[in-house]
């Protein structure tokens, strides 16, 4: 492979952060941009440095592991393989959906395999960004796409889901982005969370909803935070109300 995978290197243990960009750095293919040791301090770097590979210990100071990839956002998003001492953590990384973790100390053939995975994954921004959604059960992410870039939203920023054709939008107070769902499919994975089918070709979170009037008694009409507005179908009327009225 040619291109050279810039790597940021994320944990608070100076010496396993050296142990690490060592055994890095007898990879030609590698190239160490940055190491961080507390969690705001990683989100700071991968913006400035754009790395397409991080490193990220699960327990660091400020935020852990997964709070940075909860907050993680913004349009170029990079691989993320966990390392971490603990193999509780890192089984509990792995069915969260990260790409692969690594226990310490890192053997040097364990590290090649995960750099093996990662080369698959490089120049796939979208499945990038599935893996990185897939990786916060508690604070579910929606992928959206704006152009060629992959972006991932907290559903709670997520105004509305609309459907146009085989088009799937969400809808977020200032942009709207293309969906890489399903509206259904959507519908099923946000079920625990305050959204709630109006038509069918809309979902609307109930959050976001600042006016309803009634337009007959069998019809509504919402008016979300910014203005959009939803009229709802006769058959999902009765779920509206049901929700409104708690």
């Amino acid at each position: 492979m040619d291109r050279v995978i810039k790597t940021l290197i994320a944990d608070d243990e100076q010496i396993a952060r050296r142990v690490l960009r060592e055994e890095l750095e007898l990879m030609p293919e590698v190239a160490v941009v940055g190491e961080s040791q507390d969690g705001r301090e990683v989100l700071r770097q991968i913006v400035e440095l754009r790395p397409d590979l991080v490193f990220l210990d699960l327990q660091m100071p400020g935020m852990d592991g997964f709070e940075v990839v909860r907050n993680l956002s913004g349009p170029r998003l990079p691989v993320v393989v966990i390392v971490t001492a603990f193999h509780h953590h890192a089984m509990q990384a792995f069915e969260a959906g990260a790409v692969d973790y690594l226990l310490k100390p890192v053997s040097q053939a364990r590290l090649q395999k995960a750099l093996e995975r990662v080369r698959n994954l490089l120049g796939k921004p979208l499945e990038i960004a599935q893996n990185l959604a897939e990786m916060n059960p508690a604070r579910r992410k929606l992928v959206g796409r704006s152009g060629r870039e992959y972006h991932l939203l907290d559903a709670g920023e997520v105004l509305a889901l609309q459907a146009d054709g085989e088009l799937v939008w969400i809808v977020t107070p200032k942009r709207r982005f293309l969906a890489s769902q399903t509206l259904r499919a959507l519908e099923t994975s946000l079920q625990s969370f305050s959204f709630q089918r109006v038509h069918r070709n809309a979902i609307v979170n109930i959050d976001h909803v600042r006016k309803v009037a009634a337009l007959t008694s069998h019809r509504w009409m919402l008016t979300l935070s910014n203005g959009l507005e939803f009229v709802v179908s006769k058959r999902q009327a009765h779920n509206i109300r049901r929700i409104l009225e708690r």
